[in-house]
């Protein structure tokens, strides 16, 4: 490796923690990263890692480079987007990971155009419902809904989206359509894990809390997709993950006259790390795919 790419390499290894998520993340083997490190240490003559119960920590000259390359690197990518002017296409390799089923059905559809647009990009699409260190696994965005539950995120709201109590028309043929929020008591719900079984609903004013029940729990959102299709019960979700079925009218919006809470779609960037031009730009792109949904 250049000068360079044993900077990038340090940094990469500082930020997650191990030799193991840096050759992840940057695309080569845990072997070269190890040797591109101790060249890095003998070119310097300095201890920049060392190794502990916790993984690899940074002494205080490793701190200090970290710091100055970190800012390096990223004005390097700035320097290259300049260079290349506004409309040039990105390179290199972006790490994006978001919800399996709000990507497949909001996102994936529109990738093509963002890939035409920058050709020289390769993109490694991380599909998982779970909320994941980002530094650890070397992401460079992530997408999340919901309230974020890191205070300190790097987070761009990009996006509000509606919840609805939703069922397939046979469901309702078979068990009747609920009145009022008190109703879904009675009714048998497929229940998404990650978000709990109870919800408030309001109406001109009025507020009405129940919660839901039944034999069937999902801990990813493709289950819960699956089973209100299978017309296992009703589910209190976002338009987003039914969006093809409300259009087709294979599912339709239950107590139509009172509100859930909203969710917000974030774009989230790794926490003590500066954005790259790369993820400005994929989160550009995912705005616009949003705003036109």
């Amino acid at each position: 490796m250049d000068r360079f790419q044993a900077m990038t390499a340090f940094v990469r290894v500082v930020e997650t923690g191990s030799f193991s998520a840096a050759a992840r993340h940057i695309g080569i083997g845990q072997p070269a990263i190890s040797k591109t490190i101790a060249q890095l240490e003998d070119r310097l003559q300095v201890r920049l890692l060392v190794r502990s119960t916790h993984g690899l920590t940074p002494t205080d000259a490793g701190l200090r480079y970290f710091e100055r390359a970190k800012a390096a690197i990223h004005e390097a990518d700035e320097a290259d987007m300049v260079a290349k002017g506004a409309g040039a296409g990105l390179s290199g390799r972006l790490r994006v990971c978001a919800a399996t089923t709000f990507a497949r059905i909001m996102i994936l559809p529109h990738l093509p155009k963002f890939m035409d647009a920058h050709p020289d990009l390769d993109v490694d699409i991380i599909l998982d419902d779970r909320v994941i260190d980002l530094v650890a696994e070397g992401i460079d965005l992530a997408l999340r809904m919901g309230e974020l539950s890191d205070s300190s995120a790097v987070a761009r709201r990009i996006a509000v989206g509606r919840r609805s109590v939703i069922a397939t028309p046979a469901y309702i043929e078979r068990h009747g359509s609920p009145q009022v929020p008190a109703d879904l008591a009675t009714h048998q719900a497929v229940v998404y894990t990650q978000l709990g079984n109870s919800w408030t609903f309001t109406r001109q004013g009025t507020e009405a809390s129940v919660a839901v029940s039944g034999r069937v729990r999902f801990s990813a959102a493709e289950g819960i997709r699956t089973a209100v299709l299978a017309d296992m019960g009703l589910a209190v979700a976002s338009d987003w993950m039914f969006a093809p079925e409300l259009a087709s009218g294979a599912v339709q919006r239950l107590l139509p006259d009172w509100s859930l809470p909203a969710l917000d779609l974030w774009v989230v960037f790794p926490t003590g790390r500066l954005a790259t031009a790369k993820a400005r730009a994929f989160a550009d792109f995912v705005g616009e795919v949003m705003a036109g949904s």
